[in-house]
């Protein structure tokens, strides 16, 4: 059932109900286009429709596409949830699927290996503490199968519910991993310390040769780069083939920033956020030997997964990057312009806490909310 689109767009301003919808049988889609026109939405640059395509969805936090049609949606209590041609299954994939569930990604050859990466959090183990995992298997119809741990990241002080664990891969086959801050925020600056940092891995979990810090005494090989405090989101630039990444302050300051090895982007050193009380972190926001951020919102947004628009189906966004809003409960876009972001644009405001982003093969926009339960596709009204 599509909730009221009244309610999911009390700030856009409607302009018409007559837009031009293409036909399913005009390219492949994860979801039937809808058999009515939606109201259209005006942004700035782009108008668009909202097409609540899910509804009933359990804290979920990252989606993934298959070649066949389908799309898995993990929800935290360790649930992968099946969308087959847009019929979400009662069924969840069976196997191997641990607690705690974050992020879904596909191996860049998946269609040659059949590799499937998540990660998910442990809470007070038999180990103790708290631990960011980073695992692999396949999907062998609806089970989850040949479960490897690659990676493990802690012990960490427990209470990491809110932590999160983004896996992206790069051009190259690379895996990055982020690992965030649990306990002393000046961990993030201990090069023997997982904690605030971004790990560069090959498939399989070993570390690569040419990793920045691979032949430096007492530092991790995996480390990528580092000073981060909690980055809830990255993404692939689909043009330059960069990292970028989302990152949250404290009060204030979160973080859009271009991943560059080696680079120490300044946590708690150097940061634009303040401390939850209003007073200051750091005096300069600009220290010398520290990375600043592409872009940084001195109101925090609470800045979740996130993905850049291509393609022909939204002329108006062509570019911009889109990311989701956890404490202001929208989507952000980020205009782009010369490769540097030059501003921002309020989106879907109130729709929920948008965890996840995807520009989706079909060359729609898909977003999932995590306390709302729904998942949404925009589409562009032409």
């Amino acid at each position: 059932m599509k909730l009221s689109l009244q309610l999911l767009l009390m700030t856009a301003m409607v302009i018409s109900s007559g837009s031009c919808i293409r036909s399913p049988e005009q390219e492949p889609l994860y979801f039937p286009l809808p058999d009515r026109d939606l109201e259209v939405v005006q942004s700035q640059a782009q108008a668009f429709m909202v097409d609540t395509v899910l509804t009933g969805l359990n804290r979920p936090w990252s989606m993934e596409f298959l070649e066949d049609n389908r799309v898995l949606i993990t929800e935290r209590d360790g649930i992968i949830r099946v969308v087959d041609n847009g019929v979400l299954s009662d069924a969840p994939v069976q196997g191997d699927v641990p607690f705690g569930l974050r992020d879904i990604k596909l191996h860049p050859r998946y269609s040659e290996n059949g590799w499937i990466y998540l990660s998910y959090y442990t809470e007070k183990d038999s180990r103790g503490g708290t631990y960011s995992i980073l695992m692999r298997g396949r999907l062998d119809e609806n089970e989850f199968i040949d479960g490897e741990i690659l990676y493990t990241a802690g012990p960490f002080r427990t209470g990491g519910a809110w932590t999160g664990g983004r896996i992206v891969f790069d051009r190259d086959g690379y895996l990055y991993y982020a690992v965030g801050i649990r306990g002393d925020r000046y961990n993030a600056q201990d090069l023997s310390h997982q904690s605030g940092k971004i790990m560069r891995l090959n498939d399989d979990g070993s570390v690569p040769p040419d990793n920045p810090f691979r032949d430096s005494t007492g530092v991790l090989p995996e480390i990528y780069s580092y000073g981060h405090r909690e980055h809830q989101g990255m993404a692939l630039h689909p043009s330059t083939g960069e990292i970028w990444s989302t990152e949250h302050g404290e009060f204030g300051g979160d973080e859009l920033n271009r991943i560059e090895a080696g680079a120490n982007f300044g946590w708690p050193l150097a940061t634009y956020s303040l401390e939850y009380d209003g007073s200051v972190i750091s005096e300069d926001p600009l220290l010398e030997g520290t990375t600043p951020p592409e872009y940084y919102w001195a109101t925090t947004i609470g800045p979740s997964g996130l993905d850049f628009v291509t393609g022909d189906r939204y002329p108006g966004w062509r570019g911009d990057l889109f990311t989701g809003s956890l404490v202001q409960r929208m989507l952000n876009r980020t205009v782009v312009e010369g490769g540097r972001p030059a501003g921002d644009e309020k989106l879907l405001d109130h729709i929920g806490r948008v965890r996840t982003v995807r520009f989706a093969p079909d060359g729609y926009l898909y977003l999932i909310t995590e306390d709302t339960g729904l998942m949404v596709r925009l589409l562009p009204a032409d």
